[in-house]
């Protein structure tokens, strides 16, 4: 999943934040379209899962999407629009211009297969087909299977600027995550079980680079970063490196969602700052070093965390509609 600018949070700003959320997602229920579309998850999850048969970056490039839906505007596929009419809209924001096309492609094939149903045609929403298709690829992937609520209408803006100050970056640390998270009524044990996302997928060397070269005056390399693991980083990703070069964020079993991200946090091998600092701050650590030894308990949380998350910014009534084509407005 990405990761992460510096966002100073008025606080009616993060208690409306904070309440929206609770009271918009009143409608989301887990059998929303029983009577509408009542085989919509079997279709979602059929287009996902040929997907996912062509190519695996499906699964990390729809989880990424999904999170980087729902911390701008809400989950109300905004992320999804493209710019046009010299608009720029959210995926055309630099924190979003390295989102995977096939996050994109997933829940565009996912929403022609719904629509190729005539009684489910302009009924299901791109947001519930993207939250649909995220909890596919997790478990597709070795992850944990979920009931997902529904009922998200798709929102009616997205624009570029909407972005800023909005994603965690990887050079955060624990408060900054903290404080991001919090404004969408999520706690510290929501972010670091959200932060397991990155036990798939991959980074541009960018992303990085500050801290297996020029870390510190004193110090090139981050002396919380395994030693060994910064040497094959700096191989991978030698000083003006291709920027299209990206590598894993899980060196050890980036192709399954498991919790070994959190035994590599213990090892030293969070490839970005916003990863290590999860065991190197004593306020965050226990939960680390609790999921690298208990997988049950990483599901756990993380489902949990990742349905709060799907509650985040629901749109209703007149605040959205049902999109028909993903990419542009009705």
């Amino acid at each position: 999943m990405g990761r992460f600018i510096n966002l100073v949070v008025v606080l009616s700003l993060s208690l409306s934040f904070c309440l929206l959320p609770d009271k918009a997602s009143a409608q989301l229920r887990r059998n929303y379209y029983a009577k509408t579309c009542p085989n919509v998850e079997k279709i979602v999850r059929a287009a996902v899962s040929k997907k996912f048969s062509q190519t695996f970056v499906t699964a990390p490039a729809t989880i990424r999407l999904f999170f980087h839906d729902c911390f701008v505007q809400g989950c109300d596929a905004s992320i999804m629009i493209a710019s046009s009419g010299g608009k720029k809209a959210e995926k055309d924001h630099p924190d979003n211009l390295s989102l995977a096309g096939d996050g994109f492609d997933t829940v565009n094939k996912a929403k022609e297969a719904v629509d190729a149903i005539p009684s489910c045609r302009n009924k299901v929403s791109c947001a519930d087909i993207l939250a649909m298709a995220t909890r596919d690829v997790i478990a597709l992937a070795g992850g944990p299977s979920y009931a997902v609520e529904l009922g998200r209408l798709d929102g009616l803006s997205s624009t570029a600027a909407s972005v800023h100050g909005k994603l965690p970056q990887p050079f955060f640390h624990l408060n900054q995550l903290n404080s991001l998270f919090a404004a969408h009524g999520l706690t510290q044990t929501d972010m670091i079980a959200l932060s397991g996302a990155h036990t798939l997928g991959f980074s541009h060397c960018n992303k990085f680079a500050n801290r297996i070269y020029n870390f510190s005056h004193k110090k090139k390399v981050d002396p919380t970063l395994n030693q060994v693991y910064a040497s094959q980083l700096q191989q991978m990703c030698p000083r003006n490196v291709d920027p299209r070069i990206a590598i894993n964020m899980d060196p050890n079993t980036p192709r399954k969602f498991d919790n070994v991200y959190y035994k590599n946090l213990q090892k030293g091998q969070g490839l970005f700052t916003s990863d290590q600092v999860l065991f190197t701050d004593p306020r965050s650590k226990p939960i680390v070093n609790a999921w690298a030894t208990n997988s049950q308990a990483f599901n756990k949380a993380f489902i949990t965390a990742i349905t709060k998350l799907g509650r985040v910014g629901v749109k209703t009534g007149k605040n959205g509609n049902i999109r028909r084509n993903c990419a542009a407005f009705n």
